[in-house]
């Protein structure tokens, strides 16, 4: 089993493609998607979309987890990011992948038993569960495979809910 997860952001979006043999999860890709704040809009999500496009199709995932859209105060934040995650799931809905989304909440939980761990803690769970020799850098990729590993302990009941409402 091959997932994607996905930070999603307009001027950086981490992703991390995982394989999930055997209860055993390993990295396989991660990075940013990064665009400049010089370009217009449609122009940044339009390279967003390119770019995922082809890690999706050079990752042959089949499943797509992303992380909810969180905000405090930052509206227009919220609403830039929230175009960001529209591309990304129009990428992956293209492509065919079941597409599968987690709170912030849900993923500290599902790496750290904690809802409230800090970020370190999450990158540590990461480094650790991927048997990785460093924390991925910069932290939108930690974040990314931490949701793709989110998604890997939760796919189960996920798939369930999913089936239910179609």
């Amino acid at each position: 089993m091959i997932i994607i997860g996905i930070d999603p952001g307009t001027a950086r979006m981490g992703y991390g493609v995982i394989e999930v043999k055997g209860g055993v999860s390993k990295a396989l890709n991660y990075g940013l998607i990064e665009t400049s704040k010089d370009m217009v809009m449609p122009m940044r999500l339009k390279k967003i979309y390119d770019a995922l496009t082809g890690i999706i199709a050079k990752s042959g995932a089949s499943e797509f987890a992303i992380e909810q859209l969180f905000f405090n105060t930052n509206v227009t934040t919220a609403i830039t990011v929230g175009q960001a995650r529209g591309v990304a799931i129009l990428a992956a809905a293209n492509a065919g992948l079941e597409i599968f989304d987690y709170t912030p909440l849900q993923v500290k939980m599902a790496l750290t038993g904690y809802g409230r761990a800090d970020k370190n803690q999450v990158q540590q769970m990461v480094k650790l569960l991927l048997t990785l020799k460093a924390i991925p850098k910069p932290d939108d990729t930690a974040d990314a495979l931490a949701i793709a590993l989110c998604h890997a302990g939760s796919r189960k009941l996920n798939k369930l809910k999913n089936a239910k409402k179609e």
